[in-house]
């Protein structure tokens, strides 16, 4: 059976439109005026949709973020919408803490609390905050980007930590100025406490996956890049993969994933490789996709690695950040990677941590190889013009989040200075070199908003359009819609099977109710995604046209 959608504006690719798309077996069969898809349809039965006048777009493609993670972070306590002040941050736990579905004596899990955002005390929350309300339950709360968090008295007491601990490699947990830990934990110091919780089981896992894909298709997510692999300390990564495997079998994935496959350790890479895990094996739901690397943290929790100190930290005037890896340690980990035909995407947002990235990658023989394996590197915020011209030189790909500058926009040229921040976030400058560029929303650190997004990147505005940053670098509509489809299917080496809706590709595809070009630049958030199909299958129905 075939399936005809007509009376639409259908963007197919950048520069090209057209007014209806065939259906048939889970692919593009036709594109173009009513008359040419009207004319495949008489050759076998067909049905027609009446798209009203929608506007259709390749599904979305979001090229990082944390499913199973996303999964899990709306089972915890959600303390993003209470983030205006440490005390209704602290009343949102006390709430969780009295609901009766959630009592009991086990761990309270959190995340979402912004300090910027506090107008009553703005600094992090400390053990002593915690142990107010959560008595002796243990408890630990991420900040939104989860590179801090706060650990309660008995969290430090399960992870052992006391004031003679050692600090952790790749990370640090603060002490007061008796030596005593204050429950603030930055970076690999989250695992300490973390690696504490119980992990959940095969079943749990699957779950957080189906209700996060019910969750993506809703913003008219159709594919994804994630990473999974470490969502939960101390579990085994082959248990995330089992789990993924199973739910493809049983026909349960409306979302196609290719997975950013986070090893922590040499050990555990080298054992993924030896069991013949490689980039591009997998299936069409689900895909090994590239090695993930940490190299930093974020610039809000300031722990991303920088060449010069942050300008605006008063406590710690020499703090540059968190190098989580020391270089010949980087090198032996994507050397060793590329050897074995896995492509690497290394989280770097501080200019020496690209710095140490693109060396590393220098190493591997990326330049030599025309990066045949499509490295690259996800965030890549605090560029600087060096760092521009590396990424075109290794024809580096650069995973953004235009997301990111509506909280951003409010910090960079504090944590920097304004003459550093001048060459930051340069993502049109990116797409002009001929780099390139794949959008995303790091999911859960920013809710997976593919239409707020894009207006971030089109206005360069927070949401609300109080604050612009580099206006210079704002996107046209057309540029930041192929940073969420045709860019996002390159980085997984999919440009001939998705990100475009022309003949014979996978009819995965997002309508909307209304075109993007002409609604106003301000009001794309509030767009609204009416359905998404993938494979040509609806898998969300939403308000009707």
């Amino acid at each position: 059976m075939k399936d005809i959608y007509y009376n639409a504006v259908i963007y197919v690719k950048k520069g090209m439109y057209a007014s209806a798309v065939g259906v048939e077996n889970g692919r593009i069969g036709a594109v173009g005026e009513w008359a040419d898809v009207e004319a495949w349809g008489k050759e076998g039965p067909a049905v027609r949709h009446d798209l009203k006048g929608g506007f259709v777009v390749p599904g979305f493609v979001d090229s990082h973020m944390h499913l199973l993670e996303y999964g899990y972070s709306l089972t915890t306590v959600d303390l993003a919408s209470a983030t205006s002040s440490m005390t209704s941050m602290l009343d949102r736990v006390s709430e969780y803490m009295a609901d009766q579905k959630k009592s009991g004596n086990g761990w309270i899990v959190g995340r979402g609390w912004n300090h910027d955002y506090f107008q009553d005390e703005r600094r992090f929350p400390n053990r002593y905050d915690l142990d107010r309300i959560t008595g002796e339950r243990p408890a630990i709360l991420y900040r939104a980007c989860g590179h801090v968090a706060c650990a309660n008295s008995a969290a430090l007491a399960a992870g052992g930590i006391t004031k003679d601990s050692p600090q952790p490699e790749g990370g640090c947990f603060d002490v007061d100025e008796k030596g005593e830990p204050t429950g603030v934990l930055r970076e690999y110091g989250i695992n300490l406490v973390s690696r504490m919780i119980p992990s959940p089981g095969k079943e749990e896992i699957k779950e957080y996956i189906l209700t996060a894909m019910k969750k993506l298709n809703t913003n008219g997510i159709t594919s994804v890049q994630t990473d999974d692999l470490e969502a939960f300390p101390g579990g085994s990564y082959e248990v995330v993969l089992d789990a993924y495997r199973e739910l493809e079998l049983q026909g349960l994935m409306t979302v196609k994933v290719y997975e950013q496959c986070l090893l922590s350790s040499m050990d555990i890479l080298k054992d993924f490789v030896s069991k013949g895990y490689r980039t591009g094996e997998g299936s069409q739901f689900f895909t090994i996709g590239p090695l993930k690397v940490f190299t930093d943290g974020s610039l809000g929790a300031r722990t991303a690695f920088l060449s010069q100190p942050y300008a605006d930290d008063t406590e710690k005037a020499e703090n540059c950040g968190i190098s989580i890896y020391r270089q010949e340690e980087l090198d032996e980990k994507i050397c060793f990677a590329s050897e074995h035909g896995l492509q690497v995407a290394v989280h770097a947002i501080g200019d020496q941590a690209m710095n140490m990235a693109v060396q590393s990658f220098e190493k591997a023989g990326t330049a030599k190889e025309g990066n045949r394996l499509r490295h690259g590197i996800v965030h890549c915020q605090i560029t600087t013009k060096g760092l521009l011209k590396k990424f075109q030189e290794l024809d580096l790909h650069a995973y953004i989040q235009s997301i990111f500058l509506d909280y951003d926009n409010h910090i960079v040229e504090d944590r920097l200075g304004k003459e550093r921040a001048a060459d930051t976030y340069q993502f049109k400058t990116l797409l002009d070199m001929g780099v390139d560029v794949s959008n995303g929303s790091d999911a859960p650190v920013e809710k997976p908003d593919v239409l707020a997004g894009i207006q971030c990147a089109v206005t360069r505005t927070t949401l609300d359009g109080s604050k612009v940053f580099l206006s210079d670098q704002a996107l046209s509509v057309e540029e930041a819609l192929e940073t969420y489809s045709a860019m996002g299917a390159r980085a997984s080496f999919e440009e001939e099977e998705k990100g475009m809706l022309l003949p014979g590709m996978t009819a995965d595809f997002t309508v909307l109710a209304e075109d993007l070009r002409y609604c106003g630049p301000e009001r794309i958030k509030d767009v609204k995604v009416c359905k998404t199909f993938v494979n040509g299958i609806c898998v969300f129905d939403g308000i009707s046209i």
